[in-house]
């Protein structure tokens, strides 16, 4: 288990906020099973991190857990939008807050666990003085990218914005739009009010955990082992009835999550070639878990664990213990 040497607290070492982890990691890497095993150890309140799993019918092809093991082990922050809502890192920052909150009056002690970085850099950091959304603005810019192309329109935000340009891909359409969004609302980047303005501490203590898979061949068998169980467990029946809902569309940002985003256009396409759709899903995941692990390795005062070594449960519990005192062992 190694570390970032981390800092000292800011109130010069006595630090006296109410404990809260995190536990991040990528996809398939095992991250709700641990946070499951050291509820069992802990009095934990788990809070659901992953940007897919906040909707309700997205449930196969998230890897939500199932509902025996949301009643033995709930997760705040599942299945509280429908897929058409919005749901954005400021919610989830509001949302978060509000659950940790609550376990903390319960006399538990918040466990933040996925692996969607945004909504753990949102919650962490805050998110600036952002304005909100406005739907008019978002329909023109939506029709001028369907005209113009993604690609444009993300040249046009790296004329305004190159920071955000930089760290957003061409297909990330969401991104894209909120950036030229910001822009035109307030004629400021977003990338400069994301740092700008409020109080962004969090009213905790964080010990940050995470998995970090030591051997990347092994984390790419999973990967592809879990969705072929996601097929065998009905993912594309999951996938026909959110198609008959007539409020979705596959530009929505629930089904641009990966899995769902290639299962559409696989039904699209007519359904006719499986192993294709297999290929496409696979390979999509994969860059997602790279682009996770890229974002893991820029975490600061860290904790990492390989989860694909024995004696994982054991780590994190002395880890968590050391972090929470002969008290809590």
């Amino acid at each position: 288990m190694t570390a970032v040497a981390a800092r000292p607290a800011p109130d010069g070492g006595h630090d006296r906020r109410p404990p809260a982890i995190f536990l991040m990691g990528p996809t398939a890497a095992g991250k709700t099973g641990l946070a499951m095993a050291l509820a069992e150890r802990f009095p934990l309140g788990l809070v659901s991190a992953d940007s897919a799993q906040v909707y309700r019918r997205l449930d196969i092809g998230s890897a939500k857990p199932d509902a025996a093991t949301l009643a033995r082990h709930p997760h705040a922050l599942i299945d509280i939008r429908e897929p058409h809502e919005p749901f954005s890192a400021g919610d989830f920052r509001d949302e978060a807050l509000a659950a940790m909150a609550r376990i903390q009056a319960a006399g538990r002690i918040p466990l933040v666990v996925g692996g969607t970085g945004l909504y753990f850099r949102a919650l962490e950091r805050g998110m600036g003085n952002l304005p909100a959304a406005n739907d008019d603005l978002r329909a023109e810019l939506q029709a001028q990218a369907l005209a113009e192309g993604w690609p444009a329109m993300h040249a046009r935000l790296a004329v305004v914005d190159p920071a955000a340009a930089a760290r957003i891909r061409v297909g990330d359409r969401q991104r894209i739009l909120r950036a030229l969004e910001v822009w035109h609302l307030t004629g400021r980047p977003i990338s400069e009010l994301q740092h700008v303005g409020g109080d962004r501490r969090l009213p905790w203590r964080l010990l940050k955990l995470l998995l970090l898979p030591g051997n990347r061949a092994v984390l790419h068998e999973r990967i592809q082992t879990r969705f072929q169980m996601m097929l065998e467990a009905g993912f594309l029946d999951e996938v026909k009835q959110l198609r008959s809902d007539s409020r979705l569309r596959p530009d929505l940002p629930a089904l641009r999550a990966v899995g769902y985003r290639q299962a559409w256009q696989f039904l699209d396409e007519g359904g006719d070639d499986l192993e294709r759709l297999r290929q496409r899903a696979v390979a999509a995941t994969r860059q997602l878990a790279k682009r996770q692990l890229t974002w893991l390795r820029g975490e600061h005062d860290a904790f990492s664990l390989d989860p694909l070594r024995s004696g994982l449960i054991d780590e994190a519990v002395a880890r968590i213990a050391a972090f929470l005192g002969t008290q809590h062992r």
